[in-house]
């Protein structure tokens, strides 16, 4: 099955993102998207998707004379709540949002002490996650999500979970070498989703893309019934351009 999805470039910058929402949480009364073009700096081109794309995950707000003030998600984080309790609720939702965009069963993963795990997901009667029929520590060499997060180790982190990990052969499409796998893993473009086409489980495909946020790894990924292949580079390609939510809620 050849599936290459085409790269995309959204506007990803989770520092201008926090400059936006610095700048109007400074103007209490209010804020014209004209001043926050001023005093970020960022290119007007880019303005309206980056507070489109606040509006709509509820960190700024327009008012009726057409000026901007702190959402509810920044308010959210700011309460009684603990900041982690926060975070994880609001990237609960988010992700609910995203599993109901993409039609597919939706994972937050990350790259901690070493292992590769899965810290958040949504799925849903039409939407069923994948089965985990090996634990995805082991599995990070056939996985999307495995894949996605050893593209961002270096060589010598590769190594070293695979020394401790090993390769197995899951299908019959699970890369068993070594060094053909890290060569995939160098070819494979920033903005182009990671695929597993059967690599892991027989049944599933998967996509994933990098969620960068400071030095932490990590990432976010889909999974689909072997059914509902056909919508996967659509469904990939969304997944790419609705990461940055993702990544502003890791990085507030």
């Amino acid at each position: 099955m050849a599936l290459k999805p085409e790269p995309t470039a959204p506007f990803h910058s989770v520092q201008y993102a926090l400059r936006v929402l610095e700048t109007v949480s400074r103007h209490g009364g209010g804020v014209s998207d004209v001043q926050i073009a001023r005093e970020t700096g960022l290119p007007v081109a880019h303005l309206s998707s980056m507070l489109l794309m606040l509006r709509r995950e509820g960190y700024v707000e327009q008012v009726s004379d057409g000026a901007y003030v702190i959402g509810d998600s920044l308010v959210l984080l700011g309460s009684g709540l603990t900041r982690r309790e926060a975070l994880e609720l609001k990237l609960q939702e988010t992700l609910t949002e995203l599993r109901d965009s993409v039609g597919a069963a939706v994972y937050i993963s990350r790259y901690i002490d070493g292992e590769v795990k899965i810290t958040q997901f949504t799925d849903g009667p039409r939407t069923p996650k994948v089965n985990e029929w090996v634990d995805f520590r082991s599995a990070a060499h056939a996985s999307a999500v495995g894949k996605c997060l050893l593209t961002q180790l270096d060589l010598n982190g590769r190594r070293d979970h695979l020394s401790r990990h090993k390769i197995a052969r899951l299908t019959s499409r699970t890369i068993t070498n070594e060094k053909v796998l890290f060569s995939k893993l160098d070819s494979q473009p920033p903005t182009v989703p990671v695929l597993d086409l059967q690599e892991y489980a027989v049944g599933t495909v998967c996509a994933a893309v990098p969620l960068t946020a400071g030095s932490a790894v990590g990432c976010l990924a889909l999974s689909l019934p072997i059914e509902h292949a056909h919508r996967l580079r659509s469904a990939a390609d969304t997944l790419n351009r609705r990461a940055a939510p993702v990544v502003l809620s890791l990085a507030i």
